[in-house]
């Protein structure tokens, strides 16, 4: 099956829930230990078998679009530089000199072809490639050929740059992890898209945070001036690339905005009867919506009950002049998010760490949530020869 073909089949199926006032539900309901979302020792697990072993999202092409760019960029306890070299590959770095491992670039973003080390003077290349020993005759022997920054796994698709903190000693199978949604997402063009800024936001526990990203059962009773007033609340459909999700959701007006559309056209449509919010596991929510879209990047701590959102924002075109309106609409995703969904997190966490209730419950119509937790168990585990998880239907779901 395509991708358009499966487009195809999930908004014909989502316009049947419209007509029926039904959803995608899984088989029954799942419970997950409340203390998954404050247990220091669990979240430090999370950190070491998932945020630093699986392909992480750390830039977008469109942040990096001339030889010579670069970005700095702290994830959890990593200092990254990511560059964009002469020949137009990118590369990705730990930030620390190797000789006292100062921070090399000290600029969030940026254009150089060369970094000089503030503490002694050390030269690096973009590449990485230690230049120059400052008075290396005083100094005394040292292999820059040997010593240069260290070097991270990159891989670049769709107008997105992942690496690997902490790879092991296999090579890193990005293709493998990212597959189909990176097929998905790369029918978007995003790589020729232009960078509009960022916005960050502050939250709760990373698991908070993505299961509000995952499900619009929430969008009545806390989007009630905003979001529901375009889509409908807890009507969904879900779809899974291996950990990652593919949900629709109808807007108010998609029976009249595809009453004329053939079903074989249903995926050229895209904001206009429906929305499609793309999951990448373990913390990208993408969205594009028809003003601006989103790509938020959940970064977990520097405590369990805390995390930092950076919302990053593009557009397919650069403005002639100013941009002010899509600076508008950036303040404007930005206050929604903060105030309707991760205000709402912290006061979720607080819940949480008051031992009120021992488990969460996600129900049958928050599907892209179990599948969620799901995974975050099976890394957990460290059994290989466990089956993977799937996305859970009731018996008899197309």
């Amino acid at each position: 099956m395509t991708i358009a073909e499966n487009y195809n089949r999930i908004v014909a199926r989502i316009i049947d829930d419209v007509d029926n006032n039904t959803t995608d539900q899984a088989e029954s309901t799942l419970t997950v230990p409340s203390k998954n979302y404050t247990d220091a020792d669990i979240w430090q697990q999370e950190m070491d078998l998932i945020f630093k072993k699986v392909p992480v999202f750390v830039a977008l092409t469109a942040e990096l679009p001339n030889a010579g760019d670069y970005k700095t960029f702290q994830f959890l306890d990593k200092p990254l530089l990511i560059t964009r070299l002469k020949d137009g590959t990118a590369r990705v770095m730990l930030n620390a000199c190797s000789h006292r491992a100062m921070t090399v670039a000290t600029e969030p973003c940026g254009n150089k072809s060369r970094f000089t080390c503030p503490y002694h003077g050390w030269m690096y290349s973009n590449d990485g490639v230690l230049r120059g020993v400052a008075d290396q005759q005083k100094f005394g022997d040292f292999d820059k050929q040997t010593n240069g920054l260290t070097q991270l796994p990159v891989y670049e698709r769709g107008g997105m740059i992942f690496t690997v903190l902490e790879p092991g000693e296999d090579e890193v199978d990005f293709d493998d992890f990212l597959g189909g949604i990176m097929e998905d997402i790369g029918l978007l063009g995003m790589e020729n898209w232009h960078f509009c800024g960022q916005r960050k936001i502050d939250g709760a526990n990373w698991k908070v945070a993505y299961d509000g990203y995952l499900e619009g059962y929430h969008f009545a009773a806390a989007h009630p001036d905003t979001i529901a007033e375009r889509t409908y609340s807890n009507v969904m459909q879900f779809d899974a690339y291996g950990p990652h999700t593919l949900i629709c959701f109808p807007h108010l007006a998609i029976k009249e905005n595809l009453a004329d559309v053939a079903p074989e056209d249903y995926h050229k449509h895209e904001n206009n009867g429906y929305d499609w919010i793309r999951t990448l596991f373990p913390n990208i929510s993408l969205f594009v919506a028809p003003e601006i879209t989103l790509v938020s990047q959940i970064i977990p701590g520097p405590l369990p009950n805390q995390n930092t959102t950076y919302i990053n924002f593009i557009h397919p075109t650069k403005p002639a002049g100013e941009d002010t309106e899509l600076q508008g609409m950036m303040d404007f995703f930005q206050e929604v998010v903060d105030v309707e969904d991760y205000q709402v997190g912290l006061k979720i966490q607080k819940g949480l760490e008051s031992n009120a209730h021992a488990n969460v419950t996600f129900g049958r119509n928050e599907a892209g949530n179990q599948l969620f937790h799901k995974w975050v168990e099976w890394y957990l585990a460290q059994d290989p020869y466990a089956p993977k998880p799937e996305l859970d239907r009731k018996k008899g779901a197309l």
